[in-house]
């Protein structure tokens, strides 16, 4: 018997006894139709886990998997706080395994008393026994503020003179732009790729006026005082002994007819095993002729890691030295068990695995000591993938995604195991498209370059823009003090301006 049908056995009042009833009723809706949300929730919950988690996932691109995951982590979080919000205790927060905040970060501390410091049962002092400390970042939106100088003047009666501390020189002499508001410019158009418009509409809310015009002006004005420095960073780039190179596509602005043409900015990364701060640098090319790449290495020897790209062959003729890239050869047999289950790209991938294993264990270790190792370990896994690739070729059909891979990979073995030879020498080309992609992904919001000018200058910055980053600097810090130094720095030191840390230096 329920607790209502007690109710109705009693001398309660009919009215009140229904209107009981009723809220019964209702309150007994409503869990209903929070546990059919609940439940709801739940389901969805789990199948955007597996979709995000799962194999399905494998199949996109690398940029389409990036949006997808971001896209399925922002739901999953609304769904865990729908069914935070649907419970009737609220669950406490998970705070272990969190991610620390840097320490180089400026703190500011609060301090949450008790409304009393006596106790609140028996009235006696309480006794702090230690503290419990939380930390939440926070951030404060482009914040502008003005640099006002004084320089008070002095006159000398005796000999009719005016005294007052010089104007020191700046890289736009008399511009309304401090170096920190310069390099915010140019931090946000090319490392966060927006538009000069958007940094416009930024500043219009804190209350700034700052014109595209203007934005413009500043830009290119900043462009040329750093072409000096990405010079620099080119000729320090070819005295390394073994080179990256890639490019990608671009769009550039054709104005006698209102569309755009393919354009090419062709990047350059310095080996990641050789002494030295790494370098990387673009260079911005109207084709993709390989005389680019003779004109920027001029007369470098050295290895040369590429992918098989016809335009670097004449370079090869007669200059620096092939390396293959494995990282390519192994796309195409995973291209190929992607697309059939190939048994022969899966024995394939498992070898290329064994290769990049041993190049992990040598991750630490000194150049003489790698050498040792791919002596003793990738030389033979070499030689028997060699083997077992002829061995393949002979029994699949000529013209078959699986002959061309297995071709693919054969006629670039001899630059292909060269690396192996050597301590230094990378195993593939990924450090040159990791550097490239940044650029890759953000050419999707500036759409296009406006001019080959612009396309150069845009070059000039990301190539010591990039190179920061690879050295463990803030690129936006680095460029603000740049700006400040450049204007005082000799010919001379200009070396000490480059985007090299004390740490790559050593």
């Amino acid at each position: 018997m329920n607790l209502l049908d007690q109710l109705a056995q009693t001398d309660i009042d009919p009215a009140m006894l229904a209107q009981v009833r009723a809220l019964f009723e209702q309150q007994q809706a409503q869990l209903a139709e929070k546990d059919f949300k609940i439940t709801a929730l739940t389901h969805e919950l789990a199948y955007l886990k597996r979709i995000r988690y799962g194999k399905a996932s494998e199949v996109l691109t690398g940029e389409q998997r990036s949006l997808f995951e971001e896209a399925v982590d922002m739901d999953l979080a609304a769904i865990e706080q729908e069914l935070e919000n649907q419970a009737s205790v609220k669950p406490a927060r998970k705070r272990a395994g969190r991610q620390a905040l840097p320490p180089e970060l400026p703190r500011i501390e609060h301090r949450h008393e008790p409304e009393s410091c006596a106790c609140g049962q028996c009235g006696a002092n309480l006794v702090k026994i230690g503290e419990d400390v939380s930390e939440q970042l926070d951030v404060e939106p482009a914040r502008f503020f003005v640099h006002r100088h004084i320089r008070p003047q002095y006159a000398c009666r005796a000999c009719e003179t005016v005294t007052a501390a010089p104007v020191p020189p700046a890289v736009i002499d008399g511009g309304l732009a401090a170096p920190g508001l310069l390099a915010w410019v140019a931090a946000s158009k090319y490392l966060d790729h927006l538009p000069l418009y958007r940094i416009e509409q930024i500043a219009a809310r804190q209350g700034v006026p700052l014109a595209r015009s203007t934005l413009a002006q500043w830009i290119g004005r900043i462009g040329v005082a750093l072409q000096p420095l990405a010079e620099r960073l080119s000729e320090l780039l070819r005295q390394r002994s073994c080179l990256h190179a890639d490019e990608t596509p671009v769009r550039q602005l054709d104005p006698g007819s209102g569309k755009t043409r393919q354009a090419y900015l062709w990047a350059y990364r310095s080996g990641t095993w050789e002494d030295g701060p790494p370098i990387v640098v673009f260079d911005y090319q109207e084709s993709r002729a390989g005389k680019h790449a003779r004109d920027f290495l001029q007369d470098w020897r050295g290895h040369l890691m590429v992918d098989d790209y016809a335009g670097y062959k004449a370079l090869f003729a007669n200059g620096p030295t092939e390396l293959a890239c494995l990282a390519h050869i192994r796309r195409k047999f995973f291209d190929l068990h992607a697309a059939s289950s190939s048994p022969v790209a899966d024995e394939a991938l498992r070898r290329i695995a064994q290769l990049y294993a041993i190049e992990q264990d040598g991750a630490d270790t000194t150049p003489s000591e790698r050498l040792d190792l791919r002596q003793a370990r990738a030389v033979p896994a070499l030689a028997d993938l060699h083997a077992w690739l002829l061995s393949m070729q002979r029994t699949v059909a000529i013209g078959s995604g699986t002959g061309k891979a297995i071709e693919h990979a054969l006629k670039r073995w001899n630059a292909l195991v060269r690396y192996a030879d050597s301590g230094i020498l990378p195993i593939d080309n990924n450090p040159v498209e990791n550097a490239i992609r940044p650029i890759a992904i953000g050419k999707k919001n500036w759409l296009f370059a406006g001019s080959e000018r612009a396309g150069r200058r845009a070059a000039a910055i990301q190539s010591l823009f990039a190179t920061a980053k690879l050295n463990g600097l803030d690129p936006a810090r680095w460029l603000a003090e740049t700006l400040e130094k450049l204007p005082t720095c000799p010919n001379s030191r200009i070396d000490s301006l480059l985007p090299f840390s004390d740490s790559t230096l050593a």
